[in-house]
């Protein structure tokens, strides 16, 4: 038997299914909340030994980012900034209080960016270790001492919330399980501070992601080490980093290949979802090659796509003294390096972004800006009841016993309810 077709119909149809097919792809592909550039400079000293003659000597040897770089980048399209240092120059000699002088200058260096409600991550760029040869954990620099700089680093950046502790730069040739161990006290020393920033956790390995799953490094993989992690806050996420080259190495002038960004996220995507943890590519780049362009759209569709576990990114890198590096953005005499247009596309704009704020058996919720203040009030309370307290995720609220409260955004979403109990 034929059957008659509504040809006009079934057209229109198939038309409006090809359109949403294309609205739930770009909505997929938006640019993640955090985009931006590692700002190197403050690690350039490289000291080796505490009787090393290189000294850090601020404008000569090693700098933090100034006005004219945060400007710039931020008029890209950037949010999300990375500052490398180097834990010696804050902290010469274990146990002593920080260096005012270069605090002051990395404090105002950071306020350039936050003062315009953008990201920074602050970086000690020592791969754990302390005057280039003692490894955090070891004989000579204990997990206390790590976490002693840690617990007066963050008392001094506790109240802007807009700064971010990334624990230190790739870890190596290390048991994976000590470096837990000193991730662990600093976070520790950085919440018995009183600070309630987000840390960013780097693994073992150099903290590739391609790698992630592997027991072949340091006594054991990253993905059973790193859920030994315990922050009392809940409040932390993974830094990886991954490189485009033969070896991962970022050393080389080359690629492996288009898709290979892609293709070495996606065990650590996979392995982030199953356990449900989010995650920051803190380095990545690609070299001013023919295939630059794709092999970056690639890598960063794929982040995009994969939003339920990732943050943002941080390209590396910028930094005045730099020179002709072969990942540089650092512009030079106003133009653009050619990577620039290659990541616009992915950049998702200076605001900073919301997270859903939600708020059961009250009102004051909604999708809000992070490290903004709002008022939130419990529902009246039914007859013959009153109220107790919120539950839930209080950490972000000013008084949890309060019927009436502020609940400070962080960089995540927040769920409260209000509990009532019987009338006395």
């Amino acid at each position: 038997m034929l059957m008659k077709t509504n040809r006009p119909a079934a057209w229109i149809l198939v038309l409006l299914c090809v359109v949403e097919s294309v609205v739930a792809f770009s909505a997929g592909a938006a640019p993640l909340p955090l985009t931006g550039v590692n700002i190197a400079g403050g690690e350039f000293w490289l000291a080796r030994k505490p009787d090393d003659s290189v000294r850090p000597q601020y404008g000569i040897n090693y700098c933090y980012p100034n006005q004219a770089e945060i400007k710039y980048f931020a008029r890209q399209g950037m949010n999300f900034f990375r500052y490398p240092f180097c834990w010696e120059t804050l902290q010469p000699k274990l146990r002593t209080p920080l260096d005012q002088t270069d605090l002051q200058r990395l404090k105002s260096a950071v306020r350039l960016a936050t003062s315009q409600k953008l990201v920074v991550i602050l970086d000690p760029h020592n791969y754990a270790r302390y005057y280039g040869t003692n490894i955090v954990g070891g004989p000579t620099v204990s997990a206390a001492d790590f976490a002693d700089f840690w617990g007066r680093l963050a008392a001094e950046f506790k109240d802007d919330s807009h700064v971010w502790f990334g624990l230190v730069n790739e870890p190596h040739d290390m048991p994976t399980a000590q470096w837990i161990d000193a991730a662990n006290a600093a976070i520790a020393a950085i919440r018995g501070a009183g600070a309630r920033n987000m840390i960013l956790v780097p693994g073992n390995s150099w903290t590739g992601a391609q790698s992630w799953l592997s027991e072949d490094y340091g006594g054991g993989s990253n993905a059973r080490n790193i859920i030994n992690i315990h922050d009392p806050l809940d409040y932390w996420a993974i830094e990886v980093h991954q490189y485009l080259d033969s070896d991962c190495s970022g050393t080389h002038n080359s690629v492996v290949s288009t898709n290979i960004g892609s293709a070495r996220l996606k065990e650590f995507v996979d392995w982030c979802r199953q356990n449900h943890k989010r995650a920051i590519l803190g380095e990545f780049a690609v070299p001013v090659v023919p295939e630059g362009q794709a092999t970056v759209d690639d890598m960063l569709q794929s982040v995009e796509r994969d939003q339920d576990v990732w943050l943002g990114w941080t390209w590396w890198a910028a930094g005045a003294l730099w020179g002709d590096y072969l990942f540089t953005l650092e512009p030079v005499q106003g133009r653009d390096r050619p990577q620039m247009a290659w990541l616009r596309p992915h950049l998702g704009g200076p605001a900073t972004p919301a997270f859903a704020v939600t708020v059961k058996s009250g009102t004051g919720g909604g999708n809000l800006v992070a490290c903004t203040a709002h008022a939130i009030k419990a529902d009246p309370a039914p007859a013959g009841m009153a109220f107790k307290h919120w539950t839930g995720d209080t950490a972000w609220l000013e008084n949890p016993a309060a019927e009436k409260t502020i609940v400070t955004v962080p960089f995540k979403d927040v769920q409260v309810e209000a509990v009532f109990e019987k009338a006395m």
